[in-house]
């Protein structure tokens, strides 16, 4: 067996990281079309360990304003290259941006800020497992896109639709959206 060794069964792609024998899966490649969407968020400059600081000064913030949460927490990665994320994380100069959609009328603080998330075509997965496992999806995924002979056009989206500190690591689902042409 090599490192990583993938199967798949109809709708879904295995993959067993023979380093831990831990095993992940993931959904089907699809191509989707995604909708704006109105979003509260911050951007920060450093590395990736900010991502879940920042998304719960969101929801803090979106539930002491009372406004109405409109979907699930989502982090942008601009970098869009494994290379360019290893290096940004350990550099410290990731481009660390969470946004969480909101509907009805709603107005930013500080770092906090309102837009419209763009929406349009984008390559969709869905990872299960611990969010330290991504990295076979991702590549899987990357492979994928270049194979389609598409271009990645924007931040990578990973929407967040479980909490992980109330599912097993091996339940944590990671729902990645890349923004293609």
């Amino acid at each position: 067996m090599t490192n990583t060794d993938t199967f798949t069964l109809p709708g879904h792609i295995f993959i067993i990281l023979a380093s831990d024998r831990l095993l992940t899966h993931m959904e089907e490649i699809a191509i989707v079309e995604v909708p704006d969407q109105q979003v509260l968020g911050i951007t920060k400059t450093g590395s990736y360990p900010l991502i879940p600081e920042l998304l719960m000064q969101l929801a803090g913030y979106i539930m002491e304003k009372k406004y109405t949460f409109a979907g699930m927490p989502t982090f942008l990665c601009h970098e869009t290259s494994p290379e360019c994320v290893k290096e940004a994380n350990e550099k410290g100069t990731a481009k660390v941006e969470v946004v969480w959609p909101v509907a009805g009328k709603v107005s930013g603080t500080g770092d906090i800020r309102v837009y419209t998330l763009p929406g349009g075509k984008m390559v969709r997965t869905v990872h299960r497992g611990p969010y330290e496992t991504c990295e076979p999806t991702y590549l899987a995924l990357f492979a994928w896109i270049e194979k389609q002979r598409l271009q990645i056009s924007g931040p990578i989206r990973e929407i967040y639709p479980n909490d992980p500190r109330e599912v097993k690591p091996e339940e944590i689902l990671t729902e990645i959206l890349v923004p293609v042409r």
